[in-house]
């Protein structure tokens, strides 16, 4: 019943869903972008031995970057395939994979649907990273005997109590999961929890990160275009909600003026509103997208580009990180980490809860209750030069010693589908 109740539920939503995914589309057209994708429509492809990754997302894709190579390297006869769910996870997949894997829309959880995009693409096995469960397609996937493995998984508290509630659907999807590949033994415990089998800790593959060599130079770039002897603290990957409220804090305080604060939404397709924003309250705004050299009397910066986020971390004195000031669980603070920031956070960090910690108790970041007090100390730590210079030196001491995620993954991916097809 669970199963019907579950189709019937789509097959009512569909409508729905496609006019909310039309209305999205006049904000940022890529949602528009192959619309038979999401219902198991592809483009001719050519019948190869196939490996399958699903990145829901941006963070998600920047995840696979250093899974994508090393599984290149493995498996040297096999294409990847990487598949997204929204149009700025498949832009980041465009930008850092460029011609080297095939791109598709994940398709909408439904029979016909599922069933048309494995029929299509073959998969030999697929890797869904961090917390995308269907259980539809999961399901097929499991009838055709494709092995698929949930990869540096996550789940928080909270999360956890939300499949709790839905038990049937939870052990459905878990049920034909080949093995799970949690970030943290704490992640692994409320995965058995739920009812998931074969659950193993590899670490987290964002400490994997391969910062670009053309790095620095960007950053430098951007502190040029800024203003060299500026201070530079940019909010990363904000989110609703937060740019206000660091806006808000930025203007009650004159005493900030020699600072520039870089705001870089997460969403694209709310630039304009955060550049609206800082400009009714009455704060000189520019955006990045116009270029030039910047004027003096600009205080806030809106960072309207894609795929510059760590050039922006490297322009930076100090990294306030966006998704932590609100409760949407905080956005990726080992990138500012990797690239020797401080960092602050604030009160909600749920997603990258053991980094968080990790990173404070290492002393590459701190915690403040909001966003004044973000201000505060981002002032604080700007004019401390030897704390801002160790705080950064820890940053990279943290990330370097918890790399070697991916290898550990890689081997275990390979002993899992080796498994599945045994038992199969």
């Amino acid at each position: 019943m669970t199963r019907v109740f579950y189709a019937l539920l789509w097959a009512l939503a569909t409508p729905f869903v496609v006019a909310r995914l039309w209305l999205r589309a006049r904000r940022l057209p890529g949602h528009a972008l192959r619309i038979g994708e999401r219902f198991g429509r592809y483009d001719p492809v050519r019948d190869v031995p196939r490996i399958w990754i699903h990145a829901v997302s941006v963070g998600e894709t920047r995840a696979a970057a250093p899974l994508v190579e090393a599984l290149a390297l493995s498996h040297p006869g096999h294409h990847i395939l990487v598949t997204h769910m929204t149009p700025t996870g498949r832009a980041t997949g465009a930008e850092i994979f460029g011609e080297r894997v095939e791109r598709a829309w994940l398709p909408y959880d439904q029979g016909f649907a599922v069933r048309g995009f494995l029929r299509h693409f073959k998969p030999e096995f697929g890797i869904v990273l961090e917390t995308e469960l269907w259980p539809r397609l999961l399901q097929e996937c499991h009838a055709r005997g494709v092995p698929v493995m949930l990869a540096n998984a996550r789940l928080s508290e909270r999360s956890a109590r939300r499949y709790a509630r839905f038990p049937a659907i939870a052990h459905w999807a878990l049920a034909n999961l080949d093995g799970i590949a949690a970030q943290t033994p704490a992640d692994a415990q409320r995965f058995v929890d739920l009812g998931a089998h074969d659950v193993a800790v590899t670490g987290n593959v964002k400490f994997d990160l391969a910062v670009p060599a053309d790095t620095a130079q960007r950053g430098a770039e951007l502190r040029r275009r800024f203003g060299a002897q500026r201070h530079i603290w940019v909010a990363g990957s904000t989110r609703e909600g937060e740019e206000a409220l660091l806006l808000d804090a930025f203007a009650a305080q004159p005493a900030l003026a020699q600072a520039l604060l870089v705001i870089v939404p997460r969403h694209p397709q709310r630039f304009d509103e955060v550049a609206q924003l800082a400009a009714a309250r009455g704060l000189r705004v520019a955006r990045r997208s116009t270029g030039g050299q910047l004027d003096a009397a600009v205080r806030v910066v809106v960072g309207d580009s894609m795929g510059e986020m760590l050039a922006y971390y490297a322009a930076a004195d100090v990294v306030i990180m966006g998704g932590s000031l609100l409760e949407y669980g905080s956005q990726n603070l080992i990138e500012p980490c990797a690239l020797g920031k401080p960092v602050i956070v604030g009160p909600h960090t749920f997603n990258f809860e053991q980094a968080a910690r990790g990173a404070i108790a290492a002393g590459a970041a701190v915690r403040v209750a909001d966003a004044g007090a973000a201000l505060a100390q981002a002032a604080a730590i700007q004019g401390d030069e030897a704390r801002r210079r160790l705080m950064g030196e820890r940053g990279l001491e943290f990330v370097a010693a918890h790399r070697g995620a991916v290898e550990r993954l890689v081997r275990w991916i390979a002993q899992t589908v080796s498994r599945a097809k045994a038992s199969g």
